[in-house]
């Protein structure tokens, strides 16, 4: 028994020298993939199809890791499990193909596919007709469909050779990893830019990942933790490079510097730039994000040209005229919507009113006021870690912060401020509403400098919507040496 790969389609009517390099290519692929399975595994290359042969002995555990990895390695259509013996007799076939398939159409509609190669004294049709009926009184309550039956039956006959297709399962498609250069994918977590990055990969480009770290530590494992996936799943055979970015001072910078309507599209232009910075220093020639056209404000058209603006390489968007609803189903599809689902979110980055139709006079001018010095110095902090070692445990500089949810019993303890952190755009649309302790409002993008200025007297508490730039604030203040901030949640 051994496994017999199917090519992508697309693959077979390429010309013969791109045909035998894809091929090629899609070997070493195989081979990387499976190489933890150890050495008893061989890939053998062939120019219909790829053999896989197995020790014998294998444990079903051990077959079924198998055909999972091969069924998500790019450039594999279809996945057999094929037994090949001498073709002997008619008869002989039909004692072998019966235990098989029995019981797999009793109740359904089949058919049999005969493919033959070589001379021999009967047709594909005859061997089909044979076996059809030999299989219907077999199994009770199966019948014959030719058009799209439940079970199709495949049968093999090549040259004194007889295949016997014992299972099947669909491949991933696409082309050979690495054979279409490769891209650094900006990634977040969410729904778009893993589908996106996924696509890539499944169209053989090798893609590393760009992570702009907004919400802390949380937020950069999640998001460690969907990367990972994608590259154990999906693209095993190269290793990759994941880059992380400390974002939270372009975002403060983007509050105290732009227009409250203008921030959307600017902060894409700053995340544009850096990764341009970092795909030149890496020698990757072309960026790939996860934008769909109107899905939010800073992917209209308009936007997104002055996006692109922005960009000394192509940017790529495999996703710009999906459904959003068909971009989740894909997500679900590929393991990575679990991922989203758990997200933590991030607030204050966005404009609250953006402006889906941006002039390029108006954002020019607004850049005009941004430090580009705290865009750099973003970029220089930039980490990297190999796609093998995402999972590893980083260093916990991260301090232990106090979280109160409940002010009565912690203003009994001591003195208490809250500040409210939020831009004031949110402090207005949703104003915090506290009886018992004092309430001063700070927004974020001044709280770093006007730190020092607040009584030491008392606990400071942190709050936002979601938690999530209090925190980050926080840590922030307690590595200058404040250890009197803490974060605040409703619940």
């Amino acid at each position: 028994m051994y496994y017999l790969l199917k090519l992508f389609p697309e693959i077979t009517i390429k010309s013969r020298s791109v045909r035998r390099q894809m091929t090629r290519c899609l070997v070493g692929n195989i081979r990387n993939v499976l190489r933890p399975l150890g050495d008893d595994v061989h890939v053998q290359g062939g120019w219909d199809a790829l053999k896989v042969r197995i020790p014998d002995g294998a444990s079903t555990q051990w077959r079924s890791r198998l055909e999972e990895m091969l069924c998500r390695i790019p450039g594999i259509h279809e996945v057999q499990c094929v037994e090949e013996v001498p073709f002997l007799s008619f008869t002989d076939t039909t004692e072998r193909l019966l235990p098989v398939w029995r019981d797999a159409i009793a109740g359904r509609a089949f058919r049999v596919t005969v493919k033959r190669r070589g001379v021999h004294d009967f047709t594909s049709e005859d061997l089909e007709r044979h076996l059809g009926r030999e299989l219907l009184d077999a199994a009770p309550g199966s019948r014959v469909r030719l058009k799209e039956p439940d079970v199709d039956v495949r049968v093999d006959v090549v040259e004194s050779r007889l295949r016997l297709v014992r299972q099947r399962w669909p491949g991933l498609g696409g082309y050979p990893l690495g054979l279409q250069g490769q891209a650094l994918a900006l990634i977040s977590g969410g729904y778009d830019s893993p589908v996106a990055a996924w696509k890539m990969m499944r169209r053989g480009i090798k893609t590393h990942f760009l992570f702009f770290e907004l919400g802390g530590a949380g937020h950069e494992a999640a998001v460690r933790e969907v990367s990972s996936h994608l590259w154990e799943t999906y693209g095993r055979s190269h290793r990759v490079k994941f880059f992380s970015v400390p974002f939270e001072g372009v975002v403060a910078e983007l509050q105290r510097s732009i227009p409250d309507g203008l921030i959307g599209v600017v902060l894409k232009r700053m995340m544009v730039r850096a990764a341009n910075r970092i795909a030149s220093r890496a020698r990757i020639p072309m960026l790939v994000t996860g934008d769909a056209i109107a899905q939010v404000s800073s992917q209209s058209l308009t936007n997104l040209v002055l996006i692109d603006e922005a960009s000394d390489v192509p940017i790529l968007r495999p996703l710009i005229a999906e459904d959003k609803q068909t971009i989740i189903d894909t997500a679900r599809q590929i393991g990575t919507a679990a991922f989203a689902e758990g997200m933590p979110e991030v607030c204050g980055a966005v404009s609250q009113r953006p402006n889906t139709q941006a002039r390029h006079d108006k954002v020019a001018d607004a850049e005009e006021n941004f430090d580009f010095s705290v865009l750099e110095a973003a970029v220089e902090l930039a980490v990297l870690t190999r796609s093998d070692r995402l999972l590893e445990p980083q260093p916990d500089s991260e301090p232990q912060l106090e979280v109160v949810t409940d002010l009565q019993a912690a203003a009994n303890d001591s003195i208490v401020s809250v500040i409210d952190i939020r831009p004031p755009a949110e402090r207005e649309a949703a104003p915090l509403m506290l009886d018992q302790v004092e309430c001063l409002e700070i927004p974020f993008f001044e709280l770093q400098s006007r730190a020092e200025s607040l009584p030491d007297d008392r606990r400071y508490l942190l709050y936002c919507d979601q938690g999530v730039m209090s925190r980050m604030q926080a840590m922030h203040l307690h590595d200058r040496g404040f250890r009197h901030f803490g974060v605040y949640r409703t619940s």
